[in-house]
């Protein structure tokens, strides 16, 4: 949309034929000459009767996926779509109508069904020429009307602004809940990406930095991963010029090898699966730029084997179990490297066996095994599934009467729900911005056999909202392979997790659970439930930061800026420059005098005091909030929070507390996590009177027999 750009910025990935990782997956298709498709499409409709010449790759794109297609209506959307941009023409001098070939060309590769295909032909033709929504709904229908409406409001959206969480919600807004709509303007940025060379270099990066940082992501999570392959090698040429060059070398010196190990090992894969009477097709799948550059980063200098994949494609699951044997029997398997998303596919339903095996010069070389339909999926994600919104046949229903279909709930569905769901745009993007940043996932299993998919580092609040939704709000506890658990448990890939729920319909999710939430639907739930029932701090006085009310235009009588902070007689005093403020100290760092502090203006009227050194303080500052002037008070008690972290022995915790008593401590709260691997860490909140007194206590518990270490609390804080 509105594509500024005509020929490459590098060769790399957009030109560099036999050494282009995207090129081995349409050896049969060879990427469009586009001046010469811009000439055809300036004959205009001279030939009614027929599809005309600049739209005939299209035609074999999509009769390849869909014999059966119906082309009429492609052959009208040209039409129109010619007509309407007749004229207009594209900064390298192209005929504006190569654009939205080229992006329909991408996602009939992709198997793209017939609306998908007319609305991308129609995508700029509402927001770049006269046509109006209402003709394409007259001509094409409602659903045509609906995808190019979306699309069009997609690019109104300021990508640029895409750090700022309203940009983004926007923009999720926009796709109207479907995922065709996102998967038009991935093609459309990838076709842009291509021919982004003749713009400038700042624009160039800065269109680059939008697409890693919110694109690319997207295109992960809905599957496509054609389409994020590519995106990430465009961008590592712009973004790393020099690390690019040096990876595109190392390319085409491997390519120009007169021996690949990787050949001799898939001849002898085939001799293997021939003897075995599995029928399949063996090919080798060459590393994408990004994908070379990091092997290269993780393992230094690189070998043929280093290069690529081979990949195995059969025709049933059962097959595929079948070549895992085979290869695992008769070659030597590296079993660490073996993995199964076929029993328990990915988030973006990526489905497939990983393994890798030995090859005689002691090289290793990874082997995906996947069926024909698997492959597509993995490569096409959503695309491939047609119309996902379309009723199926009733044999295709669920047990329950809801229909089968990966999408729905899918990742984009149940991100709309989660910024429904977030009480204000802050909370909505830092749980997104968490969620697109992961990208390792792990799979645990319930004791009913069923399994949860989540972010690695996920804890035991996450498994709880995941499998129970709202209903976690009574979550008591958990047992992790048996054995009780606190929720603040981390979990790993094939733990066994049982949450034990309590009976108390007015259960209540605790303000601690969110500094151990890692899932936006975990965060956005008891964030909201926080923000539904606002209590008064029992410290404090004060409305909490997570549950404080909206501001009102009427504040009410405020005390002078110097005077004494109401409602903390037994902590240290703060004075804050702001008049009517109340003090919170952030339980992130939990500031005690004479720490150096800053404060930050949050809902109600309060003002939450950080240590300067709080990871916390960075990133508001970062986020353009506005600081407030605070300093400490006459008062000297204070409350702070440590973490001792020990050996296991007896008695520790006994002598623990008992010299922490001995020093005047008044323990408030502790927590001790399971130990791991003879490791324990105990979590302490506690009342000193002097804050003088603090660096002494620490001193006292550092010399208990075991411990090891001990620190200020520095827990990730929500932004305030």
């Amino acid at each position: 949309m509105n594509a500024e750009a005509v020929n490459p910025a590098t060769p790399g990935p957009v030109t560099s034929g036999h050494v282009t990782p995207t090129g081995s997956r349409r050896k049969s298709r060879p990427r469009l000459d586009l001046r010469r498709l811009g000439r055809a499409a300036l004959l205009g409709p001279a030939a009614r009767d027929r599809l005309p010449d600049a739209i005939g790759h299209v035609v074999d794109a999509h009769r390849a996926h869909h014999p059966d297609a119906d082309l009429e209506t492609l052959r009208r959307a040209y039409l129109l779509a010619e007509s309407s941009h007749r004229g207009q023409m594209r900064k390298s001098g192209e005929p504006y109508i190569t654009h939205p070939l080229a992006v329909t060309l991408i996602l009939a590769e992709l198997g793209a069904e017939t609306t998908t295909l007319t609305a991308s032909l129609l995508h700029d033709t509402v927001e770049d020429t006269e046509v109006t929504l209402d003709q394409v709904g007259e001509q094409f229908g409602e659903e045509v009307r609906y995808l190019v409406d979306g699309v069009t409001k997609l690019e109104k959206v300021d990508y640029g602004a895409a750090a700022e969480p309203e940009t983004f919600r926007k923009m999720l807004v926009a796709t109207g809940n479907d995922v065709r709509v996102m998967s038009i303007k991935l093609a459309d940025r990838l076709h842009n990406m291509r021919t982004l060379g003749v713009m400038r270099p700042e624009k160039q990066e800065r269109i680059a930095k939008v697409t890693r940082d919110v694109l690319i992501p997207l295109a992960e999570r809905l599957g496509v991963q054609a389409l994020k392959t590519e995106l990430e090698d465009l961008v590592f040429a712009i973004l790393h010029p020099e690390e690019y060059e040096h990876t595109r070398e190392l390319i085409v010196r491997n390519a120009a090898r007169a021996d690949d190990p990787l050949a001799e090992v898939a001849d002898d894969v085939r001799k293997v699966l021939r003897e075995a009477d599995i029928t399949a097709e063996v090919l080798i799948r060459p590393r994408h730029f990004v994908s070379v550059h990091r092997v290269s980063r993780r393992r230094g200098a690189l070998r043929g084997a280093d290069f690529g994949r081979l990949l195995v494609l059969v025709n049933e699951d059962a097959d595929c179990y079948g070549v895992l044997g085979e290869l695992h029997t008769c070659m030597t398997p590296v079993v660490s490297e073996f993995k199964d998303f076929i029993a328990v596919p990915k988030f973006n339903l990526y489905q497939s066996l990983h393994t890798a095996v030995a090859g005689t010069d002691g090289q290793v070389v990874e082997v995906l095994i996947r069926t024909h339909q698997m492959h597509k999926v993995a490569e096409a994600g959503v695309v491939a599934l047609g119309n996902p919104y379309a009723a199926p046949p009733e044999e295709q229903s669920a047990s329950d009467g809801e229909r089968v279909d990966p999408t729905r709930p899918g990742w984009l569905s149940r991100l709309l729900d989660w910024q429904r769901a977030a009480p204000d745009p802050d909370t909505f993007w830092s749980t997104l911005r968490e969620d697109l940043a992961q990208d390792r996932e792990i799979t645990v299993f319930r004791p009913d056999g069923g399994t949860l998919g989540l972010p690695e580092g996920a804890t035991c609040v996450d498994a709880a909202y995941a499998q129970y939704g709202e209903d976690a709000h009574a979550c008591i506890g958990a047992r992790v392979n048996g054995r009780l658990a606190t929720l603040s448990t981390v979990l790993k890939d094939g733990d066994t997790v049982q949450l034990l729920m309590g009976q108390d319909a007015a259960s209540e999710p605790s303000r601690e659970w969110l500094e151990h939430a890692h899932t936006p639907a975990a965060r956005i739930a008891i964030q909201r439930w926080l923000t539904a029932h606002p209590v008064q701090d029992e410290a404090s006085g004060a409305v909490p930061e997570e549950a404080a009310r909206p501001l009102t235009d009427d504040p009410g009588p405020s005390p002078a800026p110097d005077a004494p902070v109401p409602g903390r007689p037994t902590t240290a005093q703060v004075l804050v420059d702001r008049a009517g403020a109340t003090v919170r100290l952030a339980g992130c760092c939990t500031p005690v005098p004479p720490d150096e502090v800053t404060g930050f203006a949050v809902r109600g009227g309060a003002v939450t005091v950080h240590r300067v050194e709080c990871a916390g303080v960075a990133r508001m500052k970062s986020a353009g909030r506005a600081e407030v002037g605070v300093r400490w008070g006459e008062g000297t008690e204070c409350r702070v929070t440590l973490v001792a972290e020990s050996f296991v022995r007896p008695h520790l915790l006994a002598d623990l507390t008992e010299a922490m008593a001995l020093e005047g401590a008044e323990i408030v709260s502790a927590t001790v996590e399971p130990p791991d691997r003879q490791q324990v860490r105990h979590t302490y909140t506690v009342q000193l009177p002097d804050a003088a007194h603090l660096p002494t206590l620490m001193r006292a518990m550092r010399n208990v027999a075991g411990v090891y270490d001990v620190s200020r609390a520095q827990r990730q804080a929500s932004d305030a």
